[in-house]
């Protein structure tokens, strides 16, 4: 029986900007075709950052099971090798299930990873974790040391991009590898390695805003303000989540930057921002992918 549903088993990925309408083509797709849901989301995976997230009511999820939702708490650290496993536990449910999946939501870098495969990276000693820590108190001379070992590798890093130059540090101290040198010695390993159908909505710009600067408005007449106070005060400021659009514009606010017409004007900007950067990364990442109109991919999948 399991053999029967592994063949029968189908999964699609929809992908598009934040604010395209994703969310509720997958859930009417999944309600058509006995599907659950898999998020594509780097906010909604965590408990408790409900209204910044924009995730899904339960109302809204309309009895649909969604993995990668409420899945970590804020002050959990998560990153794609995270993900990744989800993916896994959500396919073998639904398999079992005899279900199908749908993958969607805005960080495709995630699907990408699901796609091309990631290296494996080696479990960190606490006494590497705690060098690694003490170089990067000096974020500059973090990253030239690593660039005076590896410039190939480090050229296509930002000074700035503290995440990863942790991980390299930590990889190197770890390994005694250069990046460049681990990478080619643990090539990665795709974890979909059969076509993947990839649906994205194509949304025209001027139309996409207007839908933001409402999903905005939402947001702060659900209590964008208060949530965020409340995640502070529980979690501080410290979480790599509380750096993400709409959170650190309230936190900038809290702190006198904004009035609230700015604080709205602002979580737009950067929002819109975030879409343009995120139809570059689809559109330059997935070669074969069917992209429409939002009510033409209804037709089409619904």
């Amino acid at each position: 029986m399991i053999l029967f549903y592994m063949s029968s088993f189908r999964q699609i990925a929809i992908i598009g900007s934040t604010a395209s309408g994703k969310t509720d083509l997958a859930i009417e797709y999944a309600l058509k075709n006995s599907a659950n849901i898999l998020s594509l989301d780097s906010l909604a995976i965590y408990k408790e950052i409900d209204i910044a997230s924009a995730k899904p009511t339960k109302d809204e999820r309309k009895g649909i099971k969604h993995f990668g939702i409420d899945e970590i708490y804020p002050n959990q650290s998560f990153d794609v090798t995270i993900f990744i496993e989800l993916y896994k536990r959500a396919k073998r449910d639904s398999i079992s299930q005899n279900k199908n999946l749908v993958i969607v939501g805005g960080t495709s870098f995630y699907l990408k990873s699901l796609i091309d495969g990631i290296s494996p990276m080696p479990k960190i000693s606490q006494k590497n974790l705690t060098k690694t820590k003490e170089l990067l108190l000096d974020l500059k001379e973090a990253y030239s040391f690593l660039y005076s070992i590896d410039k190939n590798y480090m050229q296509n890093i930002k000074p700035t991009d503290s995440y990863r130059i942790e991980k390299m540090l930590n990889l190197y101290f770890e390994t005694s590898l250069i990046p460049t040198e681990y990478f080619r010695a643990n090539p990665p390993k795709p974890t979909i390695d059969k076509p993947l159908p990839i649906y994205e909505i194509d949304t025209p710009r001027e139309i996409l805003r207007e839908r933001i600067k409402i999903r905005t408005q939402k947001m702060l007449d659900m209590g964008l303000i208060d949530e965020i106070a409340y995640l502070e005060k529980k979690y501080t400021q410290e979480p790599n989540c509380m750096k993400a659009i709409g959170i650190k514009e309230v936190l900038d606010y809290f702190n006198g930057l904004y009035s609230i017409d700015e604080l709205k004007e602002k979580i737009v900007i950067n929002t819109a921002r975030l879409a343009k950067r995120q139809r570059t990364f689809n559109q330059s990442q997935f070669k074969y992918k069917t992209t429409l109109p939002l009510k033409e991919l209804y037709k089409l999948l619904v």
